[in-house]
């Protein structure tokens, strides 16, 4: 403790110091800006450390509008070339996939149409970028009707209304597969947070601080949080901070990682999303 903040022009002096960093809460603004004014007078170099980490959304980036400065505090480096980047790789790798893939997918749905009666494909409502809504393209893998009784909820462990064929599907994550169309049309991408739905995004968002931040980018087929294990009834908070780590931290060779430790573990998905 060199003294007060009324002492700040003899202890730079005695001390020979070059450079102030100002570190105080938004509440001490008028003192700041006195500390300022007589950093200034001292020719030293001024380093104000803001007190917004309890206001930081995503990650804070410094602007300028009209020669103003101004903190962003939803800086993301998903955006721009980068966003390019990564819809141009989504759409080589699914367009590729989908061609690959079709016989295979020929053989699973006359397997489905053989095992229970009903459609082939399940569209079901997910939360995408930004809040919209798309219908998440999958292969059925239970009973016709089955959310008639009980609502949108998360599918238990050895669920009654999975069918023979379902079941197996839902054990390799084939009954994903189908997502690729979601990651050609736009919709999704190949890595992201997992999309949710709407109705159980309602719930989550009124209680799980920075849940919809996860929506800053597209949902993805895999995410960060899933090649860690946090899938099924895994802690929903936990699950978030590793999504908000993959947007805060996006790079190519990340989306690469994710996507190669998912077919090592040959597990696409969480499991009950």
């Amino acid at each position: 403790m060199l003294g007060g903040y009324g002492d700040l022009e003899s202890v730079a002096r005695r001390l020979g110091i070059t450079d102030l960093f100002i570190a105080l809460p938004l509440g001490e603004y008028d003192t700041i800006i006195r500390l300022i004014e007589g950093g200034n007078n001292l020719l030293v170099d001024i380093h104000l450390v803001p007190d917004i980490l309890q206001l930081v959304s995503l990650k804070a980036g410094l602007e300028h509008i009209e020669g103003l400065p101004v903190i962003n505090l939803g800086d993301i480096p998903l955006q721009g070339w980068p966003a390019l980047s990564k819809r141009l790789f989504d759409l080589l790798v699914s367009l590729c996939g989908l061609v690959l893939l079709l016989p295979f997918a020929a053989l699973v749905a006359l397997l489905l149409k053989i095992d229970s009666r009903g459609p082939v494909f399940y569209r079901q409502r997910r939360l995408g970028l930004d809040g919209r809504v798309f219908r998440m393209l999958k292969f059925r893998t239970m009973v016709r009707d089955a959310e008639s009784v009980t609502g949108p909820i998360w599918s238990p462990r050895d669920d009654p209304r999975v069918t023979r064929v379902g079941r197996v599907l839902r054990k390799l994550s084939i009954d994903e597969l189908p997502q690729l169309v979601n990651v050609l049309l736009g919709d999704m991408s190949l890595v992201g947070p997992r999309p949710e739905r709407p109705e159980l995004v309602e719930k989550f968002k009124a209680s799980i601080p920075r849940y919809m931040l996860r929506h800053r980018v597209k949902t993805g087929m895999t995410g960060w949080a899933q090649v860690h294990g946090l899938r099924g009834n895994t802690p929903l908070d936990k699950r978030i901070e590793f999504d908000i780590f993959y947007i805060q931290n996006w790079t190519f060779l990340l989306d690469l990682e994710i996507i190669f430790r998912t077919l090592l573990k040959f597990q696409f998905i969480d499991r009950n999303a």
